[in-house]
């Protein structure tokens, strides 16, 4: 089904996909990417996203983010990014709902620890876990592992952050120091994903839409603990000026409805500029293929300069007054010890749920611990504390 008639020359067309590994029918009724779409949406691991911590956990209101709803307002940036500029909404949408599926429980903290635990066997990556997930985890079809998705989306999915390697191979970024995680170079994809390239603007918008959404959630779900207040706020780059207008026109208004505008100008003013600026950076470069994309030498969807530096600041701010507060870090303690726990424990041979333990015992590539730290990373974080109480006496409630 030809969907994309509107798109730019240089967007994600899906009648040109690479395809995937392993063939499959045309569908008369959605594109190729709208079925990647929907195969993530119908995963486990997406399904696990809705007890995942984001900051707060998830027993402290109804109304504070987890990974899912996270997810979901980043799949609603991207889309509205690509709309913007003629873009594949189908692709965006898909590489925003899969960007988060290889978090472990309890956030960031549980990613440390398996990393820490893993260094010796080829580390711990949440993007590098998604592709283990999408591609070998996610067991759905009676034919293939993983969930047999197209190579547009592999490549969002592993660089949409950007490239992971030199153009001789070599680490860059974040993977300079550690090298590259456990797998992947040998991601089962139809053709090479070429991790020395970006990816496409789809991706890009994807990631900075996780950018967008996490800074406005995270002062949302702040000032709704009470570990923020709008005056707080009056002095932070980027988001202070919109208080101070917000403040200024509706000084009468509840601090509650004071602080949904301010969080939803600060959502579109950070689009905003995110679509005037990519819009600029396609015209200045001019390419005529999504090829010319993943060959520009550098990103060309993200934040103006100025608001860069503006959302630079911003997050200092949120990481030494909210990610570090003790309401935070108390709870992000706990679940250290306990993803750290768990793992020590069946990697020692504690057996482990489901198939989890026959695999293990099948001489399976990476060893036992890779796949103590594939079974705990993919825990819930409910059924991480359950089996954590369960296997130590313990009786920690985070309800």
């Amino acid at each position: 089904m030809q969907l994309n008639h509107a798109l730019a020359p240089y967007a994600s067309h899906s009648q040109d996909s690479l395809g995937r590994l392993f063939s499959t029918s045309d569908s008369p009724t959605r594109s190729e990417f709208q079925r990647d779409r929907d195969r993530i949406i119908h995963s486990n691991a997406f399904r696990r996203l809705k007890h995942k911590t984001q900051v707060f956990l998830h027993h402290e209101g109804n109304h504070f983010r987890t990974r899912l709803t996270h997810t979901l307002e980043v799949s609603q940036i991207a889309r509205s990014i690509a709309r913007a500029l003629n873009l594949n909404e189908d692709l965006a949408e898909c590489l925003a709902l899969a960007h988060d599926l290889g978090h472990t429980p309890f956030g960031h903290a549980g990613e440390r620890v398996l990393h820490g635990r893993m260094k010796e066997y080829g580390g711990f990556d949440h993007n590098v876990q998604a592709m283990r997930i999408v591609t070998s985890l996610e067991n759905r079809y009676a034919e293939h592992d993983g969930l047999n998705l197209t190579w547009e989306t592999l490549e969002g999915i592993i660089k949409h952050n950007g490239p992971l390697t030199d153009a001789n191979g070599l680490p860059i970024g974040r993977y300079q120091t550690d090298g590259l995680p456990f797998g992947v170079k040998q991601i089962p994809a139809i053709a090479d994903l070429r991790l020395d390239s970006y990816a496409s603007l789809e991706a890009q918008a994807a990631a900075i839409a996780d950018d967008v959404a996490y800074n406005a959630h995270d002062i949302d779900d702040a000032l709704r603990a009470g570990l923020l207040t709008l005056d707080q706020l009056r002095d932070v780059a980027l988001v202070g000026e919109i208080v101070r207008e917000v403040q200024d026109k509706y000084p009468t208004v509840s601090a509650d409805r004071q602080s949904h505008e301010t969080i939803r100008r600060l959502i579109t003013r950070t689009i905003e500029d995110v679509i005037d600026f990519a819009a600029q950076n396609i015209k200045s470069f001019s390419p005529q293929s999504p090829e010319d994309i993943r060959t520009a030498g550098r990103a060309l969807i993200g934040f103006s300069p100025e608001m860069a530096a503006k959302e630079k600041e911003l997050k200092s701010f949120l990481f030494a007054n909210v990610y570090r507060s003790e309401r935070v870090m108390v709870p992000v303690i706990q679940g250290e010890k306990i993803v750290g726990s768990l793992f020590d424990t069946f990697n020692n041979g504690e057996p482990m749920s489901g198939d989890w333990e026959q695999l293990a015992n099948s001489n399976p590539i990476g060893g036992r611990e890779r796949v103590v730290c594939d079974f705990v990373s993919g825990m819930t974080d409910p059924y991480a504390t359950s089996t954590f109480n369960r296997l130590f006496d313990a009786d920690v409630d985070f309800r």
